[in-house]
């Protein structure tokens, strides 16, 4: 299904056979109508294969093709109307996207791990959460024409490894205006030990690192001005200059007997919103300094370059797709196509 694409990449530079190996391999065919029998809840296959709707969507995504239709008008021997592939398109099961994105990058790992990276933090997995809402839509659909305001199809709360520079889970909501916190629980029960999970002020509450610590997984969350309540915390120590102005940390404890680290980052620059003093939140180990928590969650920051990435090279926010499920879809093509990208770049 990558054969295009490798066709566009041999114009500009000769493919190598590592190059090859991961336009080819990382999402075949079989593999990704494997993942829709495994999936699928009500959809059936029939005449259109899934892994054709995901080549179709990933040669948009790409930019091979201005928008759907004409991707859907490209191809020879289509099986199926159009208006057929649409109703297909905008009834994909959210479950199938995750399990695409899953299954894709834990097919691209061992390829990641021949070709080398270093790791931030030596000995622990990086896990960086945040969510990523889809644009207002044209109003294509029937429905939305009648409506003042374009329809927003969704998002997705997305988990980043910025040591691979791959995106290794994701999940899809429907509703645009549901909350990220309730959405990144699902992906919490597949934390395990050894992992790190960084996220923003906005994740600051008990039920995820909760979530966390039952995994045995450890976290590095911002803290809002408005948290979880405290019942105890000590005094705090002495301040330790560091690069950006001066760490120091304490404990506190809250109600369940949880017993976190508390540091404090007082910046000799304000950020660009303002503020001066951040605090974080972590059950880290005392073998990581409140430095190092201070530093590690620069790379938080990280999840929003992929983004500018992920819509700079690629057209993960499809417009013209006004059904949640089909927006949803787009944006899962497209993170399979930057994880493909992604190796690509590791191995030229």
């Amino acid at each position: 299904m990558w054969a295009e694409v490798l066709a566009r990449f041999e114009q500009k530079t000769p493919a190598s056979v590592m190059t090859k190996l991961i336009l080819e391999q990382a999402v075949p065919a079989a593999w990704v109508d494997q993942v829709f029998e495994e999936q699928r809840q009500r959809q059936y296959p029939r005449e259109l294969l899934f892994s054709t709707i995901v080549e179709l969507m990933s040669l948009v995504s790409l930019g091979l093709r201005p928008s759907l239709h004409a991707a859907a008008r490209q191809m020879e021997h289509l099986p199926v109307t159009l208006a057929a592939l649409y109703d297909k398109v905008s009834r994909t099961e959210p479950a199938l996207l995750r399990a695409l994105v899953t299954g894709s990058a834990e097919r691209l790992a061992p390829t990641i791990e021949e070709l080398g990276y270093s790791a931030v933090l030596p000995g622990w997995q990086l896990r960086v959460v945040d969510g990523n809402h889809l644009p207002s839509t044209e109003k294509r659909l029937g429905a939305l024409r009648r409506e003042r305001g374009a329809a927003r199809p969704g998002f997705s709360v997305v988990v980043y490894d910025p040591d691979l520079d791959q995106i290794v889970d994701l999940q899809p909501c429907e509703d645009a205006y549901a909350s990220e916190r309730v959405g990144v629980l699902p992906l919490l029960a597949r934390a395990s030990e050894g992992q790190l999970w960084m996220a923003d002020r906005l994740y600051c509450t008990l039920p995820v690192m909760q979530a966390c610590e039952e995994a045995s997984a450890s976290f590095i969350i911002r803290q809002p001005s408005k948290h979880p309540r405290l019942i105890q915390e000590s005094d705090w120590q002495e301040p330790v200059p560091v690069e950006a102005g001066t760490v120091r940390e304490q404990t506190i404890e809250l109600n369940g007997g949880h017993r976190w680290r508390r540091v404090e980052l007082n910046l000799q620059t304000a950020t660009e919103s303002g503020d001066s003093v951040m605090w974080f939140w972590s059950n880290l180990p005392d073998t990581i300094s409140a430095e190092q928590i201070a530093d590690l969650y620069r790379r938080r920051w990280s999840i929003e370059g992929m983004f500018q990435r992920l819509e700079s090279v690629l057209d993960s926010e499809i417009e013209s797709l006004g059904s949640p499920r089909a927006a949803l879809l787009g944006f899962a093509s497209a993170v399979l196509a930057y994880n493909v990208l992604a190796v690509l770049k590791r191995s030229v």
